[in-house]
C-alpha cells in the first residue's frame, strides 16, 4: 500500500507539474489576444463595442480565470485551485456557442474595415506572435478544455480514493466532463448543419427541404436499385438522415445550370420502414437490402460486402 501511495504521489506531482507548464503556455497565448487586440481595440474604438464583444466573447474572463488557476497551481494548492476554477468553466461553453458567429463577424469586419485590416496585420507581425494569426488563437480555449479533461482525469486516477484530496478532485473532474460534453454537442450540431446545407446545395431546385430542425445527417453513397420487372439495375445516390431516406440521380452532364447537381427522385419517411438483409444472390460478394415502406418496397444492392453491411447497420439504427 505504501509503495502504491508513493507511486501515485510521484505520478500526481508529474501531472500537476505538466498542468502548470501547459497552463503558462496557454496563458501566454491568451494574453497576446487580450493585450494586443481586445485592450487596444477598446481604447482605439476601431470596432463598435457590440462587434468587439461578438468577436472575442468572454475571452477576457477566461484569461482572468486562468491567471487565478495558475496562481494556485504555482503555490501547490491543487484542490482549492481547481475547485475555484470550476466556477468559471461555464465561460468555455458560452465561448463555444459564440465561436461560429465570432469567425463570421471577424471575416465581415476584415472585408468592410480597412483600418481594422491594417491593425490586425500590424499586430500579427509583432515578434511575440511568432507568425500566428488571430484566427489560429481564437479556438485555443476549446483545445485547452479538452486538455483539462485529460489532466484532471489523470490526477484523479493517481489519487488515493480514501483521501480528502480525492473528494476535492472528484467535483472538478465531473464539471469539466459536463462542460466538455456541452462543447462537443455544440460542435456536432454545427457540423450537422454544415452537412445538411451541403446536401441541400447538391440537390436541384428547392422542392426537397433538407434543412429541417432536429434532423441529423447520417451517411450517403451510391447503391444499385433492383427493379421489380427484370429491367437493368439503376445506379442511384442515396442520402440517409435520422428521419428520411432520399433517392437521387445525377442531372444531365450537359445541363447549363445543374450539370453537377442531383435530382431528387423520392423521399421515404423512416418511421414506417422495415429493413431486411437479403442474401444468396452474389456468393457473398456484396449483398442485397430490402426496404419496405407502406406503398413501396426498395431492393438495394452493392457489390461491396462491407458497404452493404454498413448501410444495413445505419438504416436499422436510424429506423430504430
Amino acid at each position: 500500500v505504501e509503495e502504491q501511495r508513493a507511486r501515485w504521489e510521484r505520478k500526481r506531482s508529474r501531472i500537476a507539474m505538466e498542468l502548470l507548464e501547459t497552463e503558462h503556455q496557454y496563458l501566454e497565448q491568451l494574453d497576446l489576444v487580450v493585450t494586443f487586440f481586445v485592450t487596444i481595440l477598446k481604447a482605439k474604438g476601431t470596432l463598435k463595442p457590440a462587434v468587439l464583444e461578438t468577436i472575442f466573447g468572454p475571452l477576457e474572463s477566461i484569461c482572468s480565470a486562468s491567471h487565478v488557476l495558475s496562481f494556485h497551481l504555482e503555490r501547490g494548492n491543487l484542490g482549492p485551485g481547481l475547485e475555484n476554477f470550476c466556477q468559471s468553466l461555464e465561460l468555455y461553453g458560452h465561448y463555444a456557442e459564440n465561436l461560429e458567429q465570432a469567425n463570421k463577424t471577424l471575416k465581415e469586419q476584415l472585408r468592410k474595415s480597412k483600418s481594422f485590416r491594417r491593425f490586425k496585420k500590424l499586430q500579427e507581425t509583432r515578434p511575440q506572435f511568432q507568425g500566428r494569426k488571430l484566427e489560429d488563437l481564437l479556438p485555443l480555449p476549446l483545445q485547452r478544455l479538452h486538455q483539462y479533461k485529460h489532466f484532471l482525469r489523470d490526477l484523479l486516477e493517481n489519487t488515493s480514493p480514501d483521501s480528502a484530496e480525492y473528494q476535492k478532485l472528484a467535483k472538478p473532474v465531473k464539471t469539466v466532463s459536463e462542460v466538455s460534453q456541452w462543447v462537443q454537442d455544440i460542435i456536432h450540431k454545427r457540423e450537422n448543419s454544415l452537412q445538411l446545407l451541403r446536401v441541400q446545395k447538391l440537390l436541384k431546385g428547392q422542392k426537397t427541404q433538407v434543412l429541417t430542425p432536429g434532423r441529423w445527417y447520417i451517411r450517403e453513397g451510391w447503391l444499385l436499385v433492383v427493379p421489380s420487372k427484370g429491367e437493368e439495375l439503376k445506379r442511384r445516390m442515396f442520402f440517409l438522415f435520422s428521419d428520411i431516406f432520399i433517392a437521387t440521380k445525377p442531372c444531365h452532364p450537359l445541363h447549363p445550370l445543374n450539370s453537377n447537381k442531383l435530382a431528387c427522385q423520392a423521399v421515404y419517411p423512416l418511421h414506417q420502414c422495415i429493413v431486411d438483409k437479403v442474401f444468396g444472390h452474389t456468393q457473398s460478394q456484396g449483398g442485397l437490402l430490402s426496404l419496405s415502406f407502406p406503398h413501396k418496397t426498395l431492393l438495394l444492392m452493392s457489390s461491396d460486402q462491407e458497404d452493404i453491411n454498413d448501410w444495413y447497420r445505419s438504416l436499422t439504427a436510424a429506423v430504430r
